[in-house]
């Protein structure tokens, strides 16, 4: 997956003369086939804003903003209005201006703005969408029992369909997530040798004093990462933890941009770095940023399990030249509903980019899931 690695510095959008004709806004709530558990409480829907964009030469392009407390400031209601906003300021101008336009925004607004911006680049012609062969990009499987039974299961499903790595959430009490981490190592030791890794991932649940306590007893074993165990904003806190942990660290929520990645390598507070196109404003500074990490001598990390397809496989086609592990846009398992009228297609663990541009299930199927649609036309 590292053969283009190169790509955010020797391929730039040209300026297009493509006219926004109408953005077309959907508010969207997605059941969970299974409650996704997470530190700060358990997800049973996405609330996803889909966004698609028509260009006035028969263009079109989509985005999605799914909003998650704990992964941003916005709110459903707050990103809601803000792509109004954005959808009324954006018709009538031409690609690069809109998204001058939309990303004047991002600071206060990333996933709302980014949910326009990716839309506006995938119209024009993004080259980081150009799929031309089946290519697989390997993601992450989520461990999600917690009984020792159901761990032992789960674990040998995930290693029978092909996956290489699989998250474990803590977070929750530092001594019973210690002592449930250390059964799932020990089951994974009587797996063929280098069968499976395991990426822990804390999602802001631990004080430092707790982060500490349960680093302090960790063992390496099997694990390639330890994410985020504390509050995002707690970056002595985040340093602590990696001066003592066994192994290595990554940032997630606490990275938006260039600055915290410039922050966590300079503070040596990460060897990791995770990153969510939700956040970054466009594709084109996604995979910038991504190729900045790996400047800076980090490894980063791609990937949003709460999103739906679109998002999902946006980053997946960032991930196929700009990381070199197991992606974690896996989110688009997780939903009942849909929202590609093909479904993208997984093998061996993998999510598999076929040529050509996934479609959208049709409009009155997309009206009928909605709470609200909004269309802005010029």
């Amino acid at each position: 997956m590292m053969a283009a690695l190169s790509i955010a510095h020797t391929i730039r959008i040209r300026p297009s003369a493509m006219i926004v004709s109408q953005v077309i806004l959907r508010r969207l709530s997605l059941p969970l086939k299974v409650p996704y558990k997470l530190a700060f409480g358990a997800v049973t829907a996405f609330d996803t804003i889909l966004v698609t964009v028509q260009g006035d030469g028969g263009e079109q392009g989509f985005g999605e903003a799914t909003i998650l407390t704990g992964y941003t400031s916005e709110t459903i209601d707050s990103a809601w209005a803000k792509v109004r906003e954005l959808a009324t300021a954006v018709k009538g101008l031409d690609a690069a201006s809109a998204k001058d336009a939309a990303l004047t925004h991002l600071k206060k607004a990333p996933f709302a703005v980014s949910s326009v911006v990716t839309a506006i680049e995938m119209a024009e012609g993004s080259p980081f969408l150009n799929i031309t062969q089946d290519t697989p990009v390997p993601l992450l499987a989520i461990l999600s029992a917690s009984d020792e039974a159901g761990i032992a299961a789960e674990l040998e499903r995930h290693r029978q369909a092909g996956y290489g790595t699989v998250k474990v959430k803590v977070g929750f009490e530092w001594e019973s997530d210690a002592k449930r981490l250390k059964f799932i190592q020990g089951e994974v030791d009587r797996l063929p040798a280098g069968t499976l890794k395991l990426r822990i991932d804390g999602n802001q649940g631990f004080s430092q004093d707790d982060a500490l306590a349960f680093t302090r007893i960790l063992e390496p074993d099997h694990i390639e990462l330890f994410e985020q165990p504390c509050h995002m904003d707690d970056w002595d806190a985040a340093k602590a933890v990696s001066d003592i942990s066994s192994v290595p660290m990554m940032l997630d929520e606490s990275i938006y941009g260039p600055a915290e990645i410039e922050r966590a390598a300079e503070s040596g507070s990460a060897r990791f770095v995770k990153l969510k196109l939700m956040k970054a404003g466009s594709l084109a500074a996604l995979a910038e940023q991504l190729t900045r990490i790996r400047e800076l001598g980090m490894e980063p990390v791609l990937g949003n399990g709460v999103a739906a397809d679109p998002g999902c496989w946006m980053e997946a086609c960032i991930a196929r030249t700009h990381i070199s592990n197991a992606g974690e846009m896996n989110g688009f398992l997780k939903p009942h509903q849909l929202l590609f009228a093909d479904p993208i297609r997984m093998d061996r663990g993998a999510m598999i980019l076929t040529p050509g541009t996934p479609r959208l299930i049709d409009d009155a199927a997309l009206d009928a899931l909605a709470a609200e649609t909004v269309r802005v036309t010029t």
